[in-house]
């Protein structure tokens, strides 16, 4: 019997790609990210997909309803939305550093707080981070806002796995590496990664669905580059 995913941050890249293969092994797949139209044009069975931004209160009502409505028990929740600030750290504004922040710390927290009561037992969150994030990787200038971002949702993993460990779900983050999306060139510009967005969904997919028997509380780093 299939499983029901969700995953924020569908609209390109590796979530993109994550809805098209959990739907191909028979799972059942909620997406949701700000612009639904491109999982919505791929017209699979058990896949919908909603118009959601993290950060909204309201959207994370309306999850909540809906998930409540119709009885929606949740086994696994992939939070891959994310977004990305490449400027020098003078030139980042307090709007700005609140915006990354809203989506890749605030934003997380607030998805898992709402899907948590509908959790099946052995359930797994998958908390999709960076390399940039993690102590004593590589770092490159102008990320100043993602990556600190990032690095605040490893330990936030950290923690949450501890608290929720006697109850479930488990919680492990993944820092990934260079991946070939659209948020790679906004970040490196004119870089090839060696590794594709369906390459790399099709890893995490497999995680996701397996990975909690083994770990819990986990920083995975998947990376075999840097840009």
């Amino acid at each position: 019997m299939g499983k029901t995913v969700i995953i924020t941050g569908t609209s390109r890249g590796i979530g993109f790609e994550m809805v098209k293969i959990f739907s191909e092994l028979g799972h059942r797949v909620i997406a949701l990210s700000r612009n639904q139209t491109p999982v919505v044009g791929l017209g699979l069975e058990e896949v919908e997909a909603f118009s959601f931004d993290l950060s909204d209160a309201g959207h994370q009502e309306v999850l909540r309803s809906y998930l409540e409505r119709n009885d929606i028990k949740v086994d696994v929740l992939i939070n891959n939305a994310g977004m990305l600030v490449n400027k020098p750290f003078e030139e980042i504004t307090n709007a700005e550093w609140q915006a990354v922040y809203e989506v890749n710390v605030f934003g997380v927290a607030a998805t898992i707080r709402t899907v948590l009561p509908f959790f099946n037992e052995g359930g797994h969150v998958v908390t999709v981070s960076s390399m940039g994030g993690v102590q004593g990787s590589m770092k490159f200038p102008g990320l100043a806002a993602y990556s600190s971002a990032k690095g605040a949702v490893i330990t936030m993993t950290e923690l949450l796995a501890e608290e929720y460990k006697d109850k479930g779900p488990s919680f492990n983050v993944l820092a990934l590496g260079a991946v070939q999306t659209e948020m790679l060139e906004e970040a490196f510009p004119g870089y090839v990664a060696p590794v594709t967005a369906q390459e790399m969904a099709a890893y995490i997919a497999d995680f996701a669905l397996t990975g909690n028997k083994l770990y819990n509380g986990k920083l995975l780093q998947v990376s075999n580059s840097t840009p």
